[in-house]
């Protein structure tokens, strides 16, 4: 909403919306609203390499006003934000006020009851700690509260703001208006900033965790605020290049659809996590598992979402292990295979999920570990965790080549016996456990484990042959399933499968897709996309790639649900079956991270 003047006149204009631009860090608006063309910026600068920025609970709106009649105007801007943006839910009492500093000029809001870290659960909201809007402290930039009876926008076109310092209710409404001043033909910029000040973020074990941006509890929302409003000119300009940079190696990689879908997944993956210091001084990065069943720091969360964070910072993923590794190095988890979970979020004290899934989890720690190795490019992480890892593999190498009826990550789907995915799983993890421990020059016990990965994976192929492809289980030969978990073995170099069994599968599956991508398995027309990716970069070639990721991507901007992106969708429909802002969409750069593992 702007007010524009131009000759004496004041015009109120509606800003009309001619297109919107997406990148990894940023979503940018244009306007025209009457004489005015606006761009509105959403800044989020998640640059994975800078954990402190990543962590700053600090984003931009950025609005850039020029004229495009060639005459002068006096240009305001409002933006209103709703206190409900600090609630579980709208019937609780917050209290909005005016917080200045100096430098800035701040209101906050929050609940008057403060409930900290006493909720858990799925499509739970937080309701402590405080939001804030941060703007110049100067005289073109105005603040004010209204209640909800007294609408912020009609008292800015109004002149009716009202000097309040402090105002308890509900729904209450934060409103700023920047004063951009004379625009004519050059171009005038303004920013304002979106703050969340949690004071603490995760309990863990028992302990409350502030989060990692004040992990020694020496710095305040103030200074954070006050840091990101001096350096906003140095990380839009990083967030430019940054952004530039994904989605040209994405397109290398996989064409132009599945850099679009990149830059669709980056902020959601990242989003969906808590980035703490454990008591320990290890990085934690714990994710929701939101609208599935709101687990914290879920294993077979962790493992789609791995390439993202395996691309551009493995200390992230690092963090996504760390917990469930102490879980059971602690003693608290004794069972030879990981835990599920580290609890309900944000309550990390132990497992909540009501059953175990032994051979997924295990495969995904053992694999994880070893790609964060490979990326890393020594095993000094593994080395940390030799005994655990050891334990885990034994037991996969038991009970992995033929799985028994049990639930994996694709759980929706229910039990499975004799699940040749998850075999592919148990056998892969067996290979990146001998990959391991040749790099901790450990030749003989890498020999055994490799070659027992490479045995297995010659039952494998007779166990699973269902002439033109392989099965879903290996008793029924009339089924079929996407074999994503294969792709580990080709991006880690592992050679544990021949690559008749990658080109039989996906040939196989260009045979089996809907309009909106190949479905999971021939029990369902539904799919996981982040599975597709997984399988598409099973492809021996990039066109091949590709057929697989249009679908994909067709899904993403057609589907009749507009929610945050579903990872679990109907193939012929394009409609959300459930699911929707998880952070397993980080698995979409698979594709990017082979490319960068080549290297």
């Amino acid at each position: 909403m702007q007010k524009i003047s131009s000759a004496g006149e004041e015009k109120i204009q509606l800003a009309k919306q001619n297109s919107v631009e997406l990148s990894a860090t940023q979503t940018i608006y244009d306007f025209a609203a009457g004489a005015i063309d606006l761009k509105v910026k959403f800044i989020s600068p998640l640059l994975l390499n800078d954990l402190n920025l990543v962590s700053r609970p600090v984003s931009y709106v950025t609005f850039n006003a020029k004229s495009n009649d060639g005459k002068a105007h006096q240009v305001q801007v409002y933006f209103g934000a709703s206190s409900d943006v600090s609630v579980n839910s709208s019937k609780q009492e917050v209290i909005a006020s005016v917080a200045n500093t100096n430098n800035l000029k701040l209101l906050k809001t929050g609940t008057t009851e403060q409930p900290l870290l006493q909720k858990k659960g799925d499509d739970v909201r937080i309701d402590w700690g405080y939001f804030y809007i941060g703007a110049a402290n100067d005289n073109t930039t105005q603040q004010f509260i209204t209640s909800s009876e007294t609408s912020g926008i009609s008292a800015f076109l109004n002149n009716k703001q009202q000097s309040i310092n402090s105002l308890k209710g509900n729904n209450l409404e934060l409103n700023t208006v920047l004063n951009l001043g004379e625009i004519a033909s050059s171009s005038k910029e303004k920013f304002i900033e979106l703050g969340y000040d949690e004071q603490y973020m995760v309990q863990y074990f028992h302990q409350n965790l502030r989060p990692w941006w004040n992990k020694d509890g020496n710095s305040s929302i103030q200074q954070q605020l006050q840091q990101a409003y001096s350096d906003y000119n140095a990380i839009a300009e990083k967030c430019d290049a940054f952004d530039k940079e994904l989605y040209q190696k994405a397109i290398v990689s996989g064409g132009e659809d599945y850099a679009k879908l990149c830059n669709l997944a980056y902020r959601q993956s990242i989003a969906a996590h808590a980035l703490v210091q454990s008591p320990k001084g290890e990085i934690l990065f714990l994710s929701k598992e939101n609208f599935s069943n709101g687990s914290i720091n879920t294993v077979d969360v962790t493992y789609p979402s791995a390439p993202l964070y395996l691309i551009y910072n493995p200390d992230l993923l690092k963090g996504m292990l760390n917990g469930i590794y102490e879980y059971s190095e602690s003693g608290k988890w004794q069972k030879p295979y990981p835990s599920h979970d580290l609890g309900t979020y944000p309550i990390a004290n132990g497992q909540t999920y009501g059953e175990d899934m032994p051979v997924e989890e295990g495969g995904n720690m053992t694999i994880l570990t070893a790609a964060i190795c490979k990326a890393e490019g020594n095993a000094s992480y593994a080395k940390k965790h030799w005994k655990e890892l050891s334990v885990w593999v034994n037991y996969l190498s038991q009970a992995g080549l033929d799985p028994t009826n049990q639930l994996c990550t694709d759980d929706f789907a229910g039990h499975l016996a004799r699940n040749a995915n998850l075999s592919v799983k148990a056998i892969v993890a067996i290979g990146s456990y001998g990959m391991m421990a040749d790099m901790l020059g450990q030749k003989d016990t890498a020999q055994k484990y490799i070659a027992m990965a490479k045995d297995f994976a010659q039952k494998w192929m007779e166990l699973a042959d269902a002439g033109d492809h392989y099965s879903l289980t290996f008793d029924n030969k009339n089924t079929w399933s996407q074999k994503y978990n294969l792709v580990w073995d080709k991006v880690l170099h592992l050679n544990i499968f021949p690559q008749s069994v990658y080109e039989k599968e996906v040939n196989f599956y260009l045979t089996k897709q809907n309009k909106y991508g190949l479905p999971l398995d021939s029990r369902k027309t539904y799919t996981k996309s982040d599975w597709i990716l997984w399988t598409a970069t099973l492809a021996n070639n990039k066109a091949t790639f590709e057929k697989f990721v249009t679908p994909v991507y067709k899904f993403a901007t057609e589907t009749p649900d507009r929610v945050p992106l579903s990872d679990w969708h109907e193939t012929i429909s394009g409609k959300q079956v459930g699911f929707q802002a998880r952070s397993v969409v980080g698995g979409y750069f698979m594709k990017m991270l082979e490319e960068k593992l080549k290297k």
